[in-house]
């Protein structure tokens, strides 16, 4: 099929999380991709959420959150103001950590570098459960 897409259910939980997606990633494109080149493409269809690509355990996603911390720091600083406090940082997150990634496929596999994982970024404490729709183009 040329045009293929799914919705995941992320439970993020109530802390700040990186969660990697490389592996639902995989399982996607072994259902769909049949060998296939293509592309990937996600999307997380939240004001207070991103996709990142990087390594992760080896404390580049704690480094990430903390870089967040530093430039977007959860405060009332913020003229956006529901939600917990310094909320309107995560209303922020998205123009610094992109809600969308397109990424190659061939052969049916994910073209990642090695150490390189696909992952969403969620700061908001507020919202436990996040949507991200994979969709691949052959």
């Amino acid at each position: 099929m040329p045009f293929t897409t799914t919705v995941l259910s992320i439970t993020t939980g109530s802390e700040e999380t990186v969660t990697d997606l490389t592996s639902r990633c995989e399982d996607f494109l072994a259902r769909t991709a049949q060998g296939a080149d293509g592309l990937l493409n996600l999307f997380v269809p939240h004001a207070t959420a991103g996709l990142a690509v990087l390594e992760t355990g080896a404390g580049s996603d704690d480094d990430l959150l903390a870089a967040l911390h530093h430039l977007l720091p959860a405060d009332d600083r913020w003229q956006h103001r529901h939600g917990s406090p310094g909320h309107g940082r995560d209303h922020v997150l998205p123009a610094l950590v992109p809600p969308h990634a397109t990424l190659p496929v061939v052969g049916g596999r994910l073209e990642l570098g090695t150490w390189q994982s696909v992952c969403l970024v969620d700061t908001n404490r507020d919202n436990p459960v996040r949507q991200v729709r994979l969709s691949f183009l052959s």
